[in-house]
């Protein structure tokens, strides 16, 4: 397959990667609002302007705002890379089976990821397993990536 058709919608590679990036892009797009959502419940605003009440003060230490900002931090230092790792990786041509299952493993485990820490805390290890599938899934990728360019 020629290079310019692996970044094309005929490549089920290609397609499987752009549909799992934009559910992560909208995954992280929710995890926006489930912040502000949690500012709101619990009445914990940054800034003093997002105070709705003169008796509010600033806060910076709720216990449930700072797990779903961690969550959303987590969330940009683990699918950004896989958002350039994957796109990388089509162009290597894969197999199209390993390829998609990857993503799917990706995507999958970055959604448990946030639900387990997040929505509904679960004990550990559902928390390390869903971060490290998917870490895993993207390293792989990665050497894939590095193996191709043989530089």
């Amino acid at each position: 397959m020629l290079q310019f058709e692996l970044i094309s919608l005929e490549n089920e590679v290609f397609r499987c990667y752009i549909g799992w990036t934009a559910l992560l892009v909208l995954k992280m797009f929710a995890m926006s609002l489930f912040t502000g959502l949690m500012r709101f419940i619990t009445l914990t605003f940054a800034n003093p302007e997002d105070l709705m009440s003169p008796k509010l003060k600033v806060k910076f230490d709720d216990p449930n705002v700072e797990r779903v900002r961690r969550a959303h931090r987590n969330d940009l230092e683990n699918i950004l890379p896989f958002f350039a790792i994957g796109l990388l990786y089509t162009l290597t041509n894969p197999s199209a089976f390993l390829a998609i299952n990857l993503f799917r493993a990706v995507g999958i485990s970055r959604i448990v990821h946030t639900l387990v820490y997040a929505v509904v805390v679960v004990p550990q290890p559902a928390r390390a397993l869903s971060f490290f599938v998917a870490l895993i899934a993207t390293a792989y990728m990665a050497f894939q990536v590095i193996a191709a360019a043989a530089f």
